[in-house]
């Protein structure tokens, strides 16, 4: 048996980091759960304090349900360390070395214009951070 799963991020700007996950990864806002009709009547169902708003979270989703969730929640402390865990964003396609390399920087250059950041290129990928300094992988997968 499989069990789904979700990917939580920690962040101190919701909308902004959904937004590049969302863009990064063709990703949509995951709709509200039954019976809400919007996230912030599902939020206030939860009778939170005043000053915990909607906004400090975001839900994304695959457009065709197929990957994990990804939460991104407000947090009060700063990112201080190396993930544990990352994305790999992999880019399509075979050929020669050069070509792959090509679709990486391409992929690279459309992420760091949406606020990613290159760190460290490696043997056959880049690792990149987002917006919030977790970082990522970019790589060439299979065809």
């Amino acid at each position: 048996m499989t069990a789904n799963f979700d990917l939580t991020f920690d962040c101190t700007d919701a909308k902004r980091l959904a937004d590049f996950w969302k863009l990064a990864l063709g990703y949509v806002d995951e709709p509200p759960p039954a019976p809400f009709k919007t996230r912030e009547e599902w939020h206030a169902s939860f009778g939170l304090p005043e000053d915990d708003s909607v906004d400090d979270g975001a839900w994304l989703c695959a457009p065709d349900g197929v990957g994990p969730r990804l939460s991104i929640l407000k947090v009060p402390e700063p990112k201080t360390a190396k993930n544990r865990l990352h994305i790999d964003i992999r880019v399509s396609g075979q050929g020669s070395q050069e070509e792959r390399w090509a679709r990486i920087r391409a992929e690279s250059q459309r992420l760091v214009a949406a606020g990613a950041a290159v760190v460290e290129e490696c043997d056959g990928h880049l690792v990149m951070a987002d917006p919030e300094g977790n970082e990522f992988c970019v790589a060439v997968g299979a065809a």
